[in-house]
């Protein structure tokens, strides 16, 4: 059986989580048929991708880091194209695995596409239908140029077979042969392996913030929509404030810099409120782990992260989401997520539906069973071997 070489395109904190997936199936499963190496292209700079995090994680660290940093989409994303480039060019893989939709995903489909690599996209058929979000055109144009597609629900599949994609297509796979799956989703099966983690190595995190299992909410606010829009910014905190006010319920704000600095600049007495009200505490932003344990202790969550949304279900939490539309359609039918956007009325409301009336919530299994990684790679094998 043949020896392949594929190479993982990560840009951002949770696509390097989304990769430990791949690299942990690899490791335990196709060690002897797969060489991994991967490209972190520094789309985002985070000072928590230390060693220290790495070796937290149990993840390997990138083989190559392009260190692009912050632009303008097109400089960004051309910087991006070069160096992957370069990289594809002298490593000369059997395939190029991406991951969702972000401009480290669009730059490695057009310099994997011209070069002629298979592209294995992961998180595939993933719509809001708002192309105004940069992610979804990096998603469509992702897939389009993808040889294996891994669906990770059933609406994304259906996307894909809306967009043209045939699910009966059969081998030889090429980018004009493309066949699509639906998988699962492989942060379900990170959310397994890190929640068992979590527990061995942040247990006490709780009791540092001074809270007990069940009795607090969990939000977080990272946006432009919300932190660069003072009246919208305004509406949610000073709700979410009366909210804790009225139910004596704790909300942990691990709240992002960008958010933080948007509350002292343009909010500064609101700024004030929250910081001397009892039931909010607000926190720097927290490690993986550690917001791996908020979201498993959690009664409700409260945020505007699409990944923070799909973590909500897997731990059966209630969820309000501070947009006007979602990626994951799915939850929004299912009523256990609920798309608030920054409506002072819609908060309330759900909120107190939530907490005062404890409704009677289902959890279906929309994500697959946690070994989407090892499917994903059997289905990689099997196309260099057909």
């Amino acid at each position: 059986m043949p020896r392949i070489k594929l190479i993982n395109i990560v840009g951002t904190r949770p696509q390097i989580i989304k990769a430990s997936a791949i690299s942990r199936a690899i490791r335990i499963h196709f060690s002897d048929r797969i060489t991994e190496l991967t490209i972190h292209t520094g789309q985002h700079y985070d000072k928590e991708l230390s060693d220290v995090f790495f070796d937290e994680l149990e993840i390997h660290k990138p083989d190559y880091n392009l260190g692009v940093g912050s632009s303008s989409h097109g400089k960004q994303t051309s910087m991006m194209i070069t160096g992957i480039e370069e990289i594809l060019m002298s490593e000369e893989p059997d395939c190029v695995v991406l991951y969702g939709g972000t401009n480290s995903t669009l730059a490695g489909a057009l310099a994997a596409v011209k070069l002629h690599f298979p592209i294995i996209h992961i998180e595939a058929g993933l719509r809001s239908f708002n192309k105004m979000m940069p992610e979804e055109f990096n998603m469509i144009v992702s897939d389009h140029a993808s040889t294996l597609l891994f669906a990770p629900t059933n609406a994304a599949f259906k996307n894909l077979m809306r967009e043209g994609f045939k699910p009966e297509n059969s081998p030889l796979y090429t980018i004009n042969n493309p066949k699509i799956y639906l998988t699962g989703d492989i942060m379900y099966d990170n959310t397994l392996f890190f929640a068992e983690l979590a527990e061995k190595k942040k247990a006490p995190f709780l009791d540092d913030l001074g809270v007990t299992r069940d009795n607090y909410i969990l939000v977080t606010i990272h946006r432009n929509i919300n932190t660069d829009n003072i009246e919208r910014l305004e509406t949610i905190l000073s709700t979410l404030k009366s909210l804790a006010e009225e139910h004596s319920i704790k909300l942990i704000m691990p709240l992002h810099p960008r958010t933080t600095n948007s509350l002292k600049l343009n909010l500064g007495p609101l700024c004030n409120d929250l910081h001397n009200c009892e039931f909010i505490k607000i926190i720097p932003p927290v490690s993986f782990l550690e917001m791996t344990i908020l979201e498993k202790a959690a009664k409700m969550i409260i945020t505007d992260s699409g990944g923070v949304q799909k973590e909500s279900h897997f731990f059966k939490k209630p969820c309000l989401v501070l947009r006007k539309e979602t990626e994951w359609i799915e939850l929004v039918k299912n009523g256990t997520t609920v798309l608030v956007d920054a409506d002072k009325e819609k908060i309330r409301n759900e909120f107190n539906r939530f907490i005062k009336n404890n409704p009677n919530l289902d959890y279906p299994g929309f994500y697959g069973n946690g070994k989407a990684a090892e499917f994903i790679l059997s289905e990689v094998l099997m196309m260099f071997e057909s």
